[in-house]
């Protein structure tokens, strides 16, 4: 693409010969009344374009579905760009050819029995939007040299990543299987560090296009412009540290993309740092875990719009597909909104994990169930929820070593990387409750304190009390009941945060790429996608559907999980779905009497239910 006489014929058809493909000239496709127009020295407006870029615009998939081809096109502005490539596949590249004004009039001028007036050559410039994407290519040598460049340039890898940890491995490893030529690195700075690039490189090089660098800067220079480098590394100052040194290597119109689990804030900060300078920045949810990302995870980008457009294709390419076949990938919004939403599925996950922890340690413990019949009992219920994290309970729960059940081995502290603590500390900041998430993340806090519960233990004798039956089915209807509750406390946090840091979040399409490739999938969330359809979103358990589901469970919800807990088994996650539940299905609290109580000793005035809202009260509550 380029201007007229800047080449685009001559480089094009050498182009097409060199890649053994098709070559197709633009000019061929012009009607006659714009030929004419040309030849009479006036210049073509938008009408004009508008039947010969649509066109072109059928006929290139058609070019792609036969092996490729090789299009000269002028393309000038970026709206014709986009309509050329409206109907393509994600494999087109552009090879933006320029050259000063001066030295191309000089061409047009010397050019013979070609309908373009050399006349029109200074309108071309005047409207020319050169592309920040895409190959770039100043025709100031010979045709055979300007050649061997766009070859190179061709052949450079098209993303690179930083990191080759379990996910950045896998990413590569994804991308790389779909066609995509790859470069990576990774720091060196142990042994460890060395053999896992060295023996990355010696496993995959021969069967994929993967360049592996060992030094930074020589990363950087070998990718194709603009560069699209995606981070996957440690969160917190590992980033910063390696953004310190990436700046200087790249520039305006590059992409710079995080992978890990940083901290929104985090995000925000260097998102608006770098975007002072030219560069996007995104901040990237993925969400599947190894095997998520070696054969599709759910990614969630955020922060800038034209980065996600250097990179939304091949995202989509990588991503998981949901039930209709689209890509589980979507533009989530503006700064840090796709980090903040990763944060949040991950505390929705932390409460899913809590919870059917506690309907097994009920089983096991309390009914004297066999792990197999635990196992059997999910997979049950999985052929409704089609839970992921249901599915892996009941793998789980059978792997056996030698003749005993693995998991009994299993210390019972469970990790945590912070997400789930971030979660409950961004609901803090605009004010929503998050009750089950809250309870998962502190049942996480006191598996730690192993030590002291066993000198609990030895104080307090809890007795094991297996004196009632409970059904399966009853145990399911609680089981749902806490997990719609956690779905909708979560997706509440959303629709907040989307209010307070207008980030005007998709719920629906959050939703939608949330059914597959990521930990938390499962056929509720197809449920919420439509549910969130409406135009005008609300708080979870005020749709229709979904109280005429928890009226099908809350009997069982309210009524058996205080008899567990009177047992003496401990229900975090289900006991604050219920509280939740109950607080938010009354019309009438016990927050009266705590605010009177903060009248009283601090002043601080209280609404009247027989007065209007927004009229403040204090009242001398002692007894005179």
């Amino acid at each position: 693409m380029g201007v007229s006489g800047v080449g685009k014929t001559t480089l094009g058809s050498m182009l097409a010969k060199e890649l053994s493909v098709p070559f197709y000239d633009a000019d061929s496709f012009h009607p006659a009344s714009n030929i004419e127009k040309m030849q009479n020295g006036i210049a073509l407006n938008d009408e004009d374009r508008e039947e010969w870029l649509a066109r072109m615009s059928s006929l290139i998939p058609e070019w792609q579905n036969s092996g490729g081809g090789v299009l000269a096109c002028s393309a000038l502005k970026e709206k014709y760009r986009k309509q050329l490539a409206g109907n393509t596949k994600n494999d087109l590249e552009w090879i933006f050819l320029y050259e000063d004004f001066s030295i191309i009039a000089d061409r047009i001028n010397k050019r013979k029995l070609h309908f373009f007036d050399p006349s029109l050559l200074r309108s071309q410039y005047d409207i020319l939007e050169p592309p920040d994407y895409g190959i770039h290519i100043k025709v100031e040598n010979s045709p055979e040299e300007s050649l061997k460049e766009i070859i190179e340039k061709l052949r450079m890898p098209g993303i690179g990543i930083i990191g080759l940890g379990v996910m950045g491995k896998s990413l590569a490893l994804n991308l790389a299987s779909k066609g995509y030529s790859v470069a990576a690195y990774n720091r060196q700075e142990s042994e460890e560090e060395k053999d896992l690039v060295k023996n990355f490189t010696a496993k995959n090089s021969g069967e994929f296009d993967f360049h592996v660098f060992e030094d930074l800067q020589d990363f950087v220079l070998n990718l194709k412009p603009p560069k699209k480098i995606l981070l996957m590394i440690k969160a917190g100052p590992p980033v910063d540290e390696m953004l310190k040194k990436l700046i200087h290597f790249i520039g305006p119109g590059d992409l710079v993309m995080d992978g890990g689990n940083s901290h929104f804030k985090d995000t925000e900060r260097r998102y608006e740092r770098l975007a002072q300078s030219g560069i996007h920045y995104l901040g990237v949810g993925i969400s599947g875990g190894e095997e998520g990302a070696l054969n599709g995870p759910s990614i969630m980008p955020g922060g800038s719009i034209d980065g996600y457009n250097l990179i939304k294709d091949i995202f989509k390419d990588m991503a998981a597909k949901d039930r209709k076949g689209d890509s589980c990938c979507t533009y989530i919004g503006a700064g840090s909104s796709g980090h903040y939403v990763k944060m949040l599925h991950n505390g929705i996950e932390y409460g899913e994990m809590q919870l059917i922890a506690e309907f097994y340690y009920f089983l096991r413990f309390f009914q004297n169930w066999l792990p197999e019949e635990i196992s059997a009992l999910f997979k049950e219920w999985n052929k409704k929820e089609k839970s992921f994290l249901l599915e892996i309970t009941a793998d789980i729960l059978i792997k056996k070593e030698a003749n005993d059940y693995l998991l009994d081995k299993v210390l019972d502290i469970a990790g945590q990387k912070g997400t789930g603590g971030w979660t409950t500390l961004a609901a803090l900041e605009v004010g929503v409750s998050l009750d089950t998430i809250t309870a998962s993340v502190f049942a996480r806090n006191i598996s730690a304190f192993k030590e002291l519960k066993n000198q609990a233990g030895s104080l307090y004798k809890m007795p094991l009390c297996k004196d009632f039956e409970i059904s399966s089915e009853e145990l399911y209807k609680a089981y749902k009941a806490a997990s719609i509750i956690n779905h909708s406390i979560g997706f509440e946090l959303l629709r907040k945060a989307s209010v307070e840091y207008a980030w005007n979040l998709d719920l629906s399409e959050i939703a939608r790429i949330w059914t597959n490739g990521c930990i938390i999938r499962s056929a509720f969330m197809e449920d919420l996608s439509e549910i969130y359809t409406s135009a005008e979103t609300r708080h979870l358990l005020l749709y229709q559907e979904i109280a005429e589901e928890m009226n099908k469970y809350q009997d069982s919800f309210i009524r058996n999980v205080p008899r567990i807990i009177s047992r003496g088994c401990p229900m975090q996650v289900s006991s604050a779905a219920l509280n939740y539940f109950l607080s938010f299905t009354r019309d009438k609290t016990s927050a009266n009497l705590i605010q009177a109580q903060r009248d009283y000793f601090g002043a601080h005035t209280y609404e009247r239910t027989d007065k209007p809202r927004g009229e403040y009260f204090h009242t001398n509550w002692k007894q005179e």
